[in-house]
């Protein structure tokens, strides 16, 4: 508002002067009024240099040949109405002041930006960025470093984040499968015979590396990974993937019915496509009324180089619009596809995380049966 009222000052001044002078004087006069209100219009928009150099330094230079320029003319004019230098130098010095800190604003508001958000984010919140302006200077690229990491350190909270709840997911099915055991030997309705203590035994094994998988999960989602390639019949695997949750769903009396051929021989890493099956089998029957039947159907393509695997319940179907969401993290079941499973809504977001893995798809495909999971995989795994 200053420089504006000393801008229309000015000019009406130096018009009146420029009628009452000579031609040359006009010319002379002229001039400096043309200088003066252009620097001066220029000082009204503070954030015209910020962003326009590459440098810092020349921002910073820009602000004071900005100032020193309206110094000059503001102390031309002053001494041009006949104030004294006593008074002239002290207006002077307030407006080259006024000058500087509007530019400055401008030119560390991100900074101030990047502040807050340091506040925000040491408190635990790390969605928090700073607006990023069209800046080509060294606080535009450290607000662009800033923002990159802000993204990483949200990514490796929600990591955190989404590792425990996958131990609390996925530890489930093996402890309800030992717990079922341990609670038979106990009521008497199995003998401690050495091959259902072996059968217990082999449960623990069984946990103990599923502890070590999830404790590694992170590192995998983050680009390591650290898959372990093995030769093995996927018929034998699929039983030894089936017999611990029917084991787990004892009282239910589910019914789990295998269609596979014989001799196929996948290659891959069972630990990850143990939780691949294990999730998706595990979802029917949770999604499944009592005493029904959940079939699993395999067969292979050698021409293709494919394994297709079908795993159907026969209860309601999922419709079309809810097919893609069911794969995402932490969306639950709900009346309308199946039983509410109670779960944290993980199961199958890491079933198509591990067939993505082997290069391979899980899928809901049409089924006039129920609800039928289509699992892809190559039969020999390629990197």
């Amino acid at each position: 508002m200053l420089l504006s009222h000393l801008m229309k000052i000015m000019t009406k001044y130096l018009t009146r002067n420029n009628k009452n002078n000579n031609n040359n004087s006009v010319d002379k006069v002229g001039k400096v009024d043309s200088f003066s209100e252009v620097t001066l219009r220029s000082a009204l928009h503070p954030n015209r240099f910020i962003g326009f150099f590459a440098s810092l330094k020349g921002e910073l230079s820009a602000i004071i040949v900005v100032a020193t320029a309206i110094a000059f003319v503001m102390a031309w004019f002053l001494l041009k109405v006949g104030l004294s230098g006593w008074i002239a130098m002290p207006i002077t010095l307030a407006v080259a002041l006024g000058i500087t800190y509007a530019f400055s604003r401008g030119l560390t508001a991100p900074l101030r930006q990047m502040r807050d958000a340091s506040e925000a984010m040491a408190d635990g919140d790390y969605s928090v960025r700073v607006q990023i302006e069209n800046r080509k200077d060294e606080v535009g690229k450290l607000t662009l470093a800033f923002n990159e990491m802000a993204e990483e350190l949200e990514h490796a909270d929600n990591m955190r984040r989404d590792l425990i709840a996958n131990v609390s997911h996925e530890l489930r099915t093996p402890v309800s499968a030992l717990q079922a055991m341990v609670e038979n030997l106990a009521d008497g309705v199995v003998e401690p015979t050495p091959s259902n203590m072996e059968a217990i035994l082999n449960q623990i094994h069984k946990l103990a590396d599923l502890i070590t998988f999830l404790l590694d999960l992170s590192r995998v989602e983050a680009g390591a990974e650290s898959l372990v390639i093995t030769e093995f019949d996927f018929k034998d695997f699929l039983n030894s993937i089936v017999e611990p949750i029917e084991i787990a769903d004892a009282g239910h009396n589910h019914h789990i019915s295998l269609n596979v051929e014989n001799d196929i021989t996948l290659v891959g890493d069972k630990n990850r496509l143990s939780q691949l099956f294990t999730n998706v089998v595990s979802n029917s029957i949770k999604h499944s009324a009592d005493n029904t039947k959940i079939l699993i159907t395999a067969k292979s393509n050698h021409e293709k180089n494919t394994l297709v695997c079908n795993v159907i319940n026969f209860g309601n179907q999922i419709p079309k619009e809810d097919r893609a969401d069911i794969f995402r993290k932490f969306v639950k079941g709900s009346q309308g596809i199946g039983t509410e499973s109670g779960g944290t809504g993980l199961g199958l977001s890491i079933a198509r995380w591990a067939a993505q893995l082997h290069n391979g798809t899980v899928k809901v495909v049409d089924d006039k049966r129920g609800a039928n999971f289509e699992i892809t995989l190559p039969l020999t795994y390629n990197k």
